[in-house]
């Protein structure tokens, strides 16, 4: 009865152990997805807007819908939103972006950029996915508006009452 109970956990050692190694060669084993161009091409969403992102090897310019990050995100704020996922891979201005957005707002296009690139820079590069994981830029950002009631004035907003 022993021998078997001490068979019985050699087992579920080695099963947690196959597990473990199987989990472990599958993180090792990310290959990087490129495209015949060297690219790698994303799909970032924040509230209702959705963007496309390439990115590629280069200086570091970003091009969303046709121009600069600049002259399109004009707001510092929304223009530092851009560069965080490049700050916590640790490669500034090693990559090309060009991005395409639509829908929503500005603040909103800049959390889809964010998370587009952040998607493309774990394609091109397996090994920043820790990285990327751990400040959770890989995870999209699910709160979208409510939507309006009838008999409501807004979302959950009711018409004033009157007493008289």
């Amino acid at each position: 009865m022993a021998e078997e109970i001490k068979s019985l956990e050699g087992l579920e050692a080695v099963a947690e152990g196959t597990d473990a190694a199987v989990v472990a060669d599958v993180d090792i084993n990310r290959e990087p997805v490129r495209d015949e161009l060297g690219r790698s091409y994303a799909t970032g969403k924040r509230k209702d807007a959705v963007s496309r992102v390439w990115i590629k090897p280069g200086s570091g310019k970003v091009t969303v819908n046709g121009k600069e990050m600049d002259k399109y995100f004009a707001r510092p704020v929304l223009q530092m939103i851009l560069r965080q996922p490049f700050t916590v891979a640790g490669v500034e201005d090693q990559f090309d972006v060009m991005a395409t957005v639509k829908g929503g707002g500005l603040s909103g296009q800049a959390g889809a950029v964010k998370h587009g690139i952040s998607k493309a820079l774990q394609l091109y590069d397996p090994s920043l996915r820790g990285a990327l994981k751990a400040a959770g830029f890989l995870t999209r950002d699910s709160r979208v508006v409510e939507r309006k009631k009838y008999g409501k004035r807004k979302a959950r907003r009711s018409f004033q009452f009157s007493k008289r």
